[in-house]
């Protein structure tokens, strides 16, 4: 026993068989005793090694892929994390992690509704509707778990085929594809008008809760697999070039307060400081650095969001007098879901009217808290009136409804 424990070559070729035995139709429990008994604990490289040789030796991708789910089954809990390196602060491998915690988190709350759905009393009739509407929130925050698996598949995948592991990231992202499906569909079901609860278990089975696993599964494979190889395998000046392409893509759920950069990185931070030693922005009635830029936006007592032709948030200003709060991970992320599923309509309709040019600006204003928010959307166009975005602009109010007379001399109050 101890020669095969101490054998990688050994290792490898018994849980390859093992995997070959689940093509063939064995059962799971079954294989996951027998690889108790002979391995007790696989090492993430050779998962990996083992997974990449079947691929090679002409086992078809798509049959890897239908049996990704029950090799992560019999695997879970049999292999060795001891050799795994420690993660810094604000590494993109920290970033994963740290949103596949928070997906954890976000999926536990769709299961809990989805409970609390199915063992609603007949007489508890329209408050199930507002449980399904707080379960759709919950889908359209599980949606931005495509930037997570947009970061793996253009960022990280990437190096990882350049060092000749092609077969283990072909098989995610096919993974990837289904769970993003998995979460379209469901998303689609909840948007249903006058949705009923016995139509919503139904579809429960068949598509939610196969979304749900999907996105849970998933990390365990990148927690127990993915990300240790990574980590093994690229270098720092890799992972930089990680870490700073992951804000174009935008974050899942979970908003870094740093990115991590290497001891010999050449990044520049976007801080106001470096910004002011790059050039200067022309507009036809003037010119700005970036610092002024960024200071002029950021000192407008007034929050402004904007929103691009593809309807995704690119951009939030972060003066000190917010309206709403906001963090990078809405960045690139669909405004629809941006915003509660009861107000979804209407953002679909602006977004529409504007699109079309039959409307240039929506106005709104609430009560929030004792204050008076006023809130206006514009429609963006180029000088030919081609529609550019959406321009969110929010402000407190209150201060200027409570005005009288006239104020003519200087005073700071």
């Amino acid at each position: 026993m101890n020669e095969i424990i101490n054998n990688s070559e050994q290792r490898k070729k018994i849980l390859k068989g093992l995997i070959l035995k689940l093509h063939q139709g064995w059962d799971q429990e079954d294989v996951r005793l027998e690889l108790q008994e002979s391995l007790r604990k696989i090492p993430y490289g050779e998962v990996v090694e083992v997974e990449q040789e079947l691929i090679a030796e002409g086992l078809p991708a798509e049959e890897v892929l239908k049996l990704c789910d029950a090799h992560s089954a019999v695997l879970q809990g049999n292999i060795d994390m001891e050799a795994v390196k420690p993660v810094p602060e604000g590494h993109p491998v920290d970033v994963f992690q740290k949103e596949n915690k928070e997906l954890i988190n976000t999926t536990a709350k769709a299961r809990m509704l989805l409970r609390e759905i199915s063992e609603m009393a007949e007489s508890a009739e329209g408050k199930e509707s507002e449980k399904i509407l707080q379960l759709r929130g919950v889908f359209n925050l599980l949606y931005d778990v495509d930037k997570h698996y947009q970061r793996k598949e253009y960022l990280l995948f990437p190096f990882l085929e350049q060092k000749g592991i092609t077969g283990p990231p072909k098989v995610m992202w096919g993974k990837h594809d289904e769970i993003r499906g998995l979460i379209k569909g469901t998303i689609e079901i909840l948007q249903q008008p006058d949705l009923s609860r016995e139509d919503l278990l139904a579809a429960s089975t068949l598509v939610i809760e196969p979304a749900l696993f999907g996105i849970e599964d998933m990390t365990i494979k990148e927690e127990q697999i993915l990300l240790p190889m990574a980590m093994d395998k690229l270098t720092d000046t890799e992972w930089d070039e990680v870490s700073r392409q992951s804000i174009e893509i935008g974050f899942c759920i979970y908003d870094p307060a740093f990115l991590w950069k290497s001891d010999t990185s050449q990044l520049q931070d976007a801080s106001p400081e470096q910004l002011k030693h790059t050039g200067r922005i022309q507009l036809p009635s003037g010119s700005m650095s970036p610092e002024e830029l960024l200071a002029i936006l950021n000192c407008v007592p007034v929050d402004m969001t904007f929103v691009d032709k593809d309807d995704k948030v690119k951009y939030f200003s972060q003066g000190s007098e917010r309206i709403f709060q906001r963090n990078r991970a809405i960045l690139n992320r669909d405004v629809r879901h941006c915003h509660p599923p009861a107000s979804a309509h209407i953002v679909d309709k602006i977004i529409d009217d504007f699109k079309s040019g039959r409307q240039n600006r929506a106005p709104f204003w609430i009560n929030m808290k004792g204050k008076i928010i006023h809130i206006e959307y514009f429609a963006l166009r180029n000088e030919n009136g081609e529609y550019l975005g959406i321009l969110e602009v929010s402000q407190d109010v209150t201060r200027y409804r409570e005005l009288q007379g006239e104020k003519r001399i200087l005073s700071y109050t």
